[in-house]
């Protein structure tokens, strides 16, 4: 989801543009060339996939697929969705390059989160029931900490005066939940059917395409 221009104050903005830029540092750094077109692959995903939304107020809903890009990308998410948000900006005049830090952390941190909690459990040779609840965690929890970064910003900015926009940003993005998760589980079946090693994802994040 995109928060618009002009709703969010300076020291939200810079809180997480400091935040922002620091993940991205460390995203570039761990960034190497076996992911590089992982991560070209989750940020265009992601570039389409905000193409097409409804507008909620300051805020919008459509597709993220952020905890599946998390999963296979770690912090790489950040330098990958940066460059998405910015081309989105760009052509289409969503956002904007004054909330481009806090849409930024709104989107990566979720995904972020999804990688450390099931970074370990991602390898070849998983069952079928296994993919489908890790599709199904990474849709779910992705969504809603995107949802929930986003209300967050909205009220420590401006208290209570956003409260009926954060109530229809949950109720607007249930069917995203469904979405996201139908996606992230067919992905992961359709890889691990086709392309098993691009599951093994060691400590560090990194891919073994064997």
């Amino acid at each position: 989801m995109h928060l618009s221009e002009g709703v969010l104050h300076l020291p939200v903005l810079a809180g997480a543009g400091l935040v922002a830029a620091a993940g991205v540092a460390i995203g570039v750094r761990q960034l190497d060339t076996s992911r590089l077109s992982l991560a070209a692959l989750f940020g265009a995903a992601f570039f389409v996939a905000g193409t097409i939304h409804v507008p909620i107020g300051v805020s919008s809903v459509h597709l993220i697929l952020n905890g599946l890009a998390g999963l296979f990308l770690g912090w790489a998410v950040f330098p990958a969705f940066l460059i998405a948000l910015a081309l989105q900006v760009l052509f289409f005049s969503f956002g904007g390059f004054a909330v481009l830090g806090v849409n930024l952390c709104n989107i990566s941190i979720p995904a972020l989160l999804v990688y450390y909690l099931f970074r370990n459990s991602m390898h070849p040779g998983l069952s079928r029931g296994r993919l489908i609840y890790l599709g199904i965690m990474a849709g779910m929890l992705g969504t809603l900490g995107t949802v929930c970064l986003t209300s967050l910003a909205l009220v420590l900015d401006s208290g209570k005066s956003y409260i009926d926009l954060v109530w229809l940003l949950f109720i607007g993005h249930l069917p995203i939940f469904v979405t996201d998760s139908l996606i992230s589980v067919g992905i992961l079946l359709a890889l691990a059917k086709m392309r098993p090693a691009s599951l093994a994802v060691n400590q560090t994040g990194q891919h073994s395409y064997g």
